[in-house]
């Protein structure tokens, strides 16, 4: 199931800090018994997850993230009741703690957007290779937005084109020389430690710049920093987006 990352392959693994890490909990929310069945022995197949429960409509999702209290909610858009949309809002406003990733055969623009405006974290579709969702799961912890690659794609476009339609410039002038080489590195696709490995610093000295950049730039999300860095000149945007004209 591919290389294991910092997590450790055990539930008692040791931390970075030389704590012991817990599983992450997670919760599936998907109205297709076998698709639910099919994540559940992908996610239980680590030791260092744990499917807690499961829903098969936005009302139950809702009722088991406040009951169960996972750490993640992998949601599919399409639910009865309530859409996944409308369940990802009411569990952030209601245990903001959890982090809904949705995970579904939506490409949808509208559903993209609507879901990281409702308080997604991420946004993954179903698409993707079982150790690919894996790794995104486990990047959460480092502070990492699941977002499959096509998607990515079109949150860039979006808020570019959305930046000079309102004519609003990310504040460029305030950001270190160090932030311009994170957010590059960023922009390129790279992970919290893949940043740390290349520009010599530890992975939390990238969180604290990313945190300072996203402030800077008035920036919700990572997907919205690497808007800015296409604005700004640091990466070409044919270099982030196969095909796109220069």
């Amino acid at each position: 199931m591919g290389n294991p990352d910092e997590l450790g392959s055990s539930p008692n693994a040791l931390g970075t800090g030389g704590g012991r890490v817990e599983k992450m909990r997670v919760l599936l929310a998907d109205s297709h018994t076998l698709v639910r069945r099919g994540i559940k022995a992908i996610l239980e197949s680590c030791d260092d997850i744990e499917v807690v429960g499961e829903a098969v409509d936005g009302w139950e999702a809702v009722e088991k993230v406040k009951a169960l209290r996972p750490d993640v909610v992998l949601m599919d858009v399409f639910l009865s009741g309530i859409d996944g949309i409308e369940a990802t809002r009411r569990i952030v406003g209601q245990v903001p703690e959890a982090s809904v990733i949705m995970l579904t055969t939506s490409d949808s623009e509208k559903d993209l957007l609507e879901a990281l405006q409702s308080g997604a974290q991420g946004y993954v579709l179903k698409s993707v290779e079982p150790e690919q969702l894996i790794s995104m799961l486990r990047g959460i912890r480092r502070g990492e937005a699941p977002l499959s690659p096509s998607l990515t794609k079109k949150l860039i476009s979006f808020y570019v084109q959305r930046r000079r339609a309102d004519g609003s410039a990310p504040l460029v002038e305030n950001l270190t020389a160090r932030e311009r080489e994170v957010l590059a590195q960023v922009a390129k696709g790279a992970t919290n430690r893949e940043v740390a490995e290349a520009l010599f610093i530890s992975e939390n000295t990238v969180k604290n710049h990313l945190r300072n950049i996203m402030e800077k730039l008035q920036a919700k999300n990572r997907a919205q920093a690497v808007a800015s860095a296409l604005e700004l000149g640091l990466i070409e945007p044919a270099e982030r987006v196969p095909g796109a004209k220069r």
